[in-house]
């Protein structure tokens, strides 16, 4: 049998070498932290402005509960608010309008929705009387990081409008 003896062959990194992974991350680094700064202020916008939008969207489901509600516009405001308990400084207007629908789609606005309105009681018969109820709701909202060029606070705004049930 022959047997050969093999050396290991021991390779040596070059010197020219060192330090470069590091320099590499530190030439990088800097812009994977603003990378992820920026995804967290998005992600935080994001959640905000959802949340300014559901706000809406609870006030105008209050108030499409029936003709009282959608009058009430302090209870319409308060479950706005209620809806969104982290958005501190948000506010909510509601506003509600009436027309005459047809039965052919023609719809003729009101200048109220007071019973006192002449037209309200001339809505001829096979028309129907439609009450709808819009909430706009917006909020400031202070950004976490205050990046160059990029303004310290966004106002967000929402918007629903919903038929008052009959």
């Amino acid at each position: 049998m022959n047997t050969k003896t093999r050396t290991p062959i021991i390779r040596q990194r070059p010197t020219e070498d060192a330090g470069q992974s590091l320099v590499e991350l530190a030439l990088v680094l800097p812009l994977f932290v603003l990378l992820l700064f920026g995804a967290v202020e998005v992600a935080r916008l994001a959640y905000a402005s959802i949340e300014v939008g559901n706000a809406a969207r609870a006030g105008a489901s209050y108030a499409a509960q029936n003709h009282t509600t959608a009058s009430d516009t302090t209870n319409i405001s308060l479950a706005a608010t209620n809806e969104a308990p982290d958005i501190t400084s948000l506010s909510a207007t509601p506003s509600h309008s009436c027309s005459c629908e047809s039965s052919t789609g023609t719809v003729t606005s009101f200048s109220s929705c007071s019973n006192t309105v002449t037209n309200l009681t001339t809505c001829p018969s096979p028309s129907r009387i439609v009450e709808t109820v819009t909430v706009s709701t917006s909020a400031p909202v202070d950004t976490a990081f205050h990046f160059p060029g990029i303004p310290n606070s966004i106002t967000l705004q929402g918007q629903a409008t919903m038929r008052v049930e009959q």
